[in-house]
């Protein structure tokens, strides 16, 4: 279990710990960082003994080396070295392009966001990811709906953009965030805006239009 917060890896142990099936055995290990989470699992994969489910938290403090900056960056590379681990998911963001994102990196065999969480829910997701994966949270399962509903197709780097505009971040700025020129960002907006049949040009109306189908 990765969790910068303790707190939190003891309610999750606590509830897998009451609703474990008789049958099943938890030997959990925890790590708070990066640092800790990576030297977990190179252990175990030394020692072989590999982890069968990672819990994984998307926010956390970066490794010392910087070669890992987030539970995203985790997940991936114990997709690498612990190829039969299941990997969950916890975090506490819900923007579509996170999640759109997370699920094409990673295809985590659980994907729960924190403000969904009860003790059930946890229960019954580590229960289906075991048995029967995979098992997305309700705000997941309604941004994928409404990307599935939706016949707007909108490659990753207009995601990014959409997502990076929602932030606050300036057309100008974006730069500093894409391997693109400035020009190439605004062709794309303009695509975009052809696609949301935006009008007025102003990036609120753009957002306003990408959120009611899921894209923010």
């Amino acid at each position: 279990m990765i969790d910068d917060h303790p707190m939190i890896i003891e309610g999750y142990q606590n509830t897998l710990l009451f609703t474990k099936k008789e049958s099943q055995e938890l030997f959990v290990d925890i790590a708070n960082n990066c640092d800790e989470a990576l030297k977990a699992m190179n252990k175990s994969v030394e020692n072989e003994r590999p982890y069968d489910v990672l819990f994984v938290d998307i926010s956390l403090p970066p490794s010392s080396d910087g070669s890992m900056s987030s539970g995203e960056d985790l997940a991936e590379y114990a997709r690498k070295i612990l190829p039969n681990a299941k990997i969950i998911i916890l975090t506490m963001f819900n923007e579509s392009f996170r999640i759109h994102n997370i699920i094409k990196t990673i295809d985590p065999e659980g994907f729960l966001i924190k403000s969904d969480l009860t003790s059930n829910e946890l229960a019954s997701a580590f229960q289906a990811v075991l048995n029967n994966p995979p098992f997305y949270s309700g705000t997941v399962n309604s941004h994928i709906r409404k990307t599935i509903a939706s016949d707007i197709v909108i490659d990753d780097k207009n995601r990014k953009i959409l997502h990076l505009l929602s932030q606050g971040i300036k057309t100008k700025n974006l730069v500093a965030h894409l391997d693109i020129s400035l020009s190439a960002i605004e062709k794309r907006k303009k695509q975009l805006r052809e696609i949301f049949e935006v009008s007025d040009g102003q990036d609120e109306t753009l957002l306003s239009e990408a959120r009611k189908k899921g894209f923010v």
